[in-house]
């Protein structure tokens, strides 16, 4: 029997590609600490301390084995000066697109994440994070690549158009964003960020096809995270990726996180010994599930890609739901524990 880790521990030996004690667990929460704290969701976000304080309580209540140290994806459109919608029940939203009309995107400059304030108060939240769990458990932050951005910024449908009929303007943007996207990664290493999730859903073959990831997102993402000085988890938020992995794993990121739609095996056999596999529970379908479904999906996971370390349990979105149960969560963390712990011997029988 494996001696027990801290959580740090647990997720160094993993992404060594060797066993732990068990597999750990992502669950990466943005709103659950607002329950916790009583709060809405708006008044949650609007101090660093309750942040601080909710993630640090939604990590121990629910057996986690990181803290998430990111606010929300609109953050980012705030910063540029863009409006942030908030709800009673979701993930606030970035508002209008700034950019109106092609042309506004010679006139941009990146923001300075030091004068951004909300930028910093995030900054301030992961420091407390910090402060409060030490070098046990990592503090996990996370930025939006800049081939994905553009959907806040400026529209799916103009960014579309955008990418085909007008390509100098297009590598403008990139080059704007990425140095924007580097500045605030690495903000986030400097205030206690152990890694920094690279969100990229527009990379997808869900949404773009492999030759064009080849010749766009693919390049960003070798150039951009070549710049960020700590490792960085790629994260498709949901959308498929295995036809791509090879080139994924060219990038330098040092995990991946997987679409419920596709083979959880056939991922891990692909990435094993290259890459650790993050995912890859349906957090839509979880709102649902009964203590038996969810101890039988984690069962499954964990038989699937498991074996060898290179895996941790999450969500397939990047982002629990607000919906989801406590008790569905709980069930989770007892799943882990009862079917996770190294060596599977379980597997062999």
């Amino acid at each position: 029997m494996s001696l027990r880790m801290t959580p740090m521990q647990r997720i160094l030996t993993t992404l060594g590609h060797e066993e732990p004690d068990r597999v750990p667990m992502f669950l990466v929460f943005t709103m659950h600490g607002a329950k916790e704290l009583g709060l809405s969701i708006k008044e949650y976000f609007s101090k660093p301390e309750n942040v601080a304080e909710g993630q640090v309580r939604v990590c121990r209540k629910f057996g986690n084995d990181c803290v998430n140290g990111y606010y929300y994806a609109p953050i980012e459109i705030e910063a540029w000066g863009g409006e942030v919608i908030f709800r009673d029940d979701g993930p606030p939203n970035s508002g209008m697109p700034f950019i109106k009309d092609f042309e506004d995107i010679r006139g941009l400059v990146p923001p300075d994440v030091k004068d951004c304030k909300c930028l910093t108060k995030a900054l301030e939240a992961q420091r407390l994070m910090k402060e409060k769990v030490g070098d046990d458990i990592p503090v996990i932050g996370t930025v939006v690549s800049p081939f994905s951005l553009p959907v806040m910024q400026m529209g799916f449908g103009k960014y579309i158009e955008l990418i085909y009929e007008h390509k100098e303007l297009f590598e403008h943007l990139m080059r704007i964003n990425e140095d924007f996207c580097v500045q605030w990664a690495n903000a986030q290493f400097d205030a206690g960020c152990t890694a920094v999730g690279y969100f990229d859903p527009v990379s997808s073959t869900t949404i773009v096809d492999k030759d064009l990831y080849l010749r766009t997102g693919h390049n960003i993402a070798r150039r951009t995270l070549s710049r960020i000085k700590g490792p960085t988890a790629t994260h498709f938020a949901a959308g498929r990726c295995y036809s791509i992995i090879e080139d994924v794993i060219q990038t330098g990121t040092a995990a991946v996180g997987v679409s419920v739609l596709e083979d959880l095996q056939m991922i891990k056999n692909a990435c094993k010994g290259r890459i650790t596999v993050l995912g890859n529970l349906n957090g839509i379908e979880m709102r649902r599930w009964s203590q038996e479904e969810t101890t039988a999906i984690v069962k499954d996971a964990i038989a699937k890609a498991g074996k060898g370390g290179g895996f941790i349990l999450s969500d397939n979105h990047g982002e629990i739901p607000f919906q989801v149960p406590d008790d569905v969560l709980l069930a989770i963390g007892d799943a882990v524990n009862e079917w996770g712990r190294y060596p599977l011997k379980w597997l062999d029988k």
